[in-house]
C-alpha cells in the first residue's frame, strides 16, 4: 500500500501533459491529458497536495518527539555589577559593600519521553565558572560530569499515549483523503470535460439548425413570390429562423461558458481556445457489490476520522478527569557534582553522588 502511495504521489507531482499549443492560445485535449493536466496545474490539485504535506509533517513532528532530544544552554557571559546590604559582627551594624562577579554556564541534556507512562528519561551534564571581584577576589568552577534521571507524573494526564493513539491514525486518514481528493478531481475535470463536450455538440446542432432554417426561409420567399404559400406559412418560417438564431447565440454562450469553466480549472489562460479528442469506446467496468463495500470500509477517510474523533473524545474526557483531581508527580535522579578552583582540579575525583527526589 505504501508503494502505491509512493507511486501516486509522483505521478501527481512529476507528471508532464501532453498538451499541444499553438500560437493563438488553442489546446488540443484528451480524456487522459485533461485529468494528467487537472491533477498536475488545477488549483484543486494544488490544495489537495498542500493538505497532503500539512498532515505529513504534523505525522514527522509526531515522529521526531519520540526520538532522543538533544539540548544545549549557554549563558557564556554574566558580569553583576551591585550594592548590597550585608551585616558586619565587628561593628554589629548593617552596611552596604560593592559586589562584583562574573558568572558563565554551559550544559547539554538528552531526554527521551517514555510512552506507555509518560515519563521522561534524560542524561545532563553541565559546567559553571564563577569569579568574584573586588577586596576577596576568588575563583570556582562547579561540575555536574553525568547525571541521570527520571521524571513521572504519577496521577496526571498522560499526553504521549494519546498522541501514540491518535497520530498514526490522523496519518492514515490524510493518506485516504489525499487519494480520495486525487479521485475527486480527476471526477470534476472528466465532468467538465464532457460538458465541454456537449456544448459543442449542442453549438454545432444549433449551427445545422439555423442553416436548415435560413434555407428553408430563403425558398419560401421564392415560393411567396410565385404564390405558391400563404404569407402565414411564410412568417412561420421565418419565426423559425428566428429562433434558430436565438437558440444558437445562446448555444454559443453556452460553450463558450462551458469552455471557460474547463480552461480555469485547468488554470489555462481564460481566452484559451480547447479542442476536444472524445474517446472512441469505454471501458466495461463492472465491480460486485461485495467488492465494493469492502474497498469502502478499507478507504474511505471517513470512517476513520470518525474513529479519530472518537479517540480525542475519549482523550479530552481522560484529561478532564485527571487534571480536576490531586496530582503528583517524580523526579529521581542521581549523579555525580565536584568544586575546585581551577578547570583541571573540577574533573578529578567527582565522588560526590547528589540524589534528588
Amino acid at each position: 500500500m505504501k508503494k502505491i502511495y509512493n507511486y501516486l504521489i509522483a505521478a501527481v507531482f512529476f507528471c508532464t501533459p501532453f498538451v499541444t499549443v499553438d500560437a493563438q492560445q488553442s489546446v488540443v485535449l484528451d480524456l487522459n491529458r485533461t485529468i494528467e493536466l487537472a491533477n498536475d496545474s488545477s488549483l484543486e490539485a494544488f490544495r489537495t497536495q498542500n493538505m497532503y504535506f500539512s498532515g505529513y509533517w504534523e505525522y514527522r513532528t509526531y515522529q521526531a518527539n519520540r526520538l532522543p532530544s538533544l539540548t544545549m544552554n549557554l549563558t557564556p557571559a554574566q558580569y553583576n555589577r551591585d550594592i548590597t546590604k550585608r551585616y558586619d559582627s565587628q561593628s554589629n551594624l548593617d552596611v552596604y559593600r560593592t559586589q562584583q562577579s562574573y558568572y558563565a554556564y554551559g550544559g547539554l541534556s538528552v531526554k527521551q519521553n517514555f510512552d506507555l507512562t509518560g515519563g521522561t528519561f534524560y542524561l545532563e551534564s553541565n559546567l559553571t565558572y564563577m569569579r568574584n571581584f573586588g577586596d576577596s577576589k576568588t575563583t570556582q568552577f562547579t561540575s555536574v560530569p553525568i547525571r541521570i534521571g527520571y521524571s513521572q507524573s504519577l496521577l496526571g494526564y498522560n499526553a504521549f499515549k494519546w498522541e501514540r493513539k491518535i497520530e498514526p491514525l490522523k496519518y492514515e486518514r490524510v493518506k485516504k483523503e489525499f487519494l480520495y481528493n486525487v479521485e475527486k478531481v480527476s471526477e470534476k475535470a472528466t465532468s467538465y470535460f464532457f460538458s465541454l463536450a456537449m456544448a459543442q455538440a449542442e453549438y454545432d446542432l444549433a449551427k445545422e439548425n439555423m442553416a436548415s432554417s435560413d434555407t428553408l426561409y430563403r425558398i419560401g420567399e421564392q415560393r411567396y413570390k410565385i404564390a405558391a404559400i400563404s404569407q402565414a406559412d411564410l412568417l412561420t418560417l421565418k419565426l423559425d429562423r428566428v429562433n434558430a438564431e436565438n437558440s444558437l447565440k445562446n448555444k454559443a454562450i453556452d460553450l463558450k461558458r462551458a469552455m471557460f469553466t474547463l480552461a480555469s480549472f485547468l488554470n489555462l489562460d481564460k481566452n484559451t481556445q480547447i479542442k476536444l479528442e472524445l474517446p472512441s469506446h469505454l471501458n466495461d467496468l463492472q465491480i460486485p457489490v461485495d467488492l465494493a463495500l469492502q474497498w469502502g470500509r478499507s478507504n474511505n477517510p471517513q470512517l476513520l476520522e470518525l474513529k479519530q474523533n472518537i479517540l480525542e473524545a475519549e482523550r479530552s474526557v481522560d484529561k478532564t478527569k485527571k487534571e480536576s483531581r490531586f496530582n503528583a508527580s517524580v523526579n529521581a535522579s542521581i549523579g555525580f557534582n565536584q568544586v575546585a578552583e581551577t578547570f583541571g582540579d573540577v574533573y578529578h575525583k567527582p565522588c560526590n553522588k547528589i540524589w534528588y527526589l
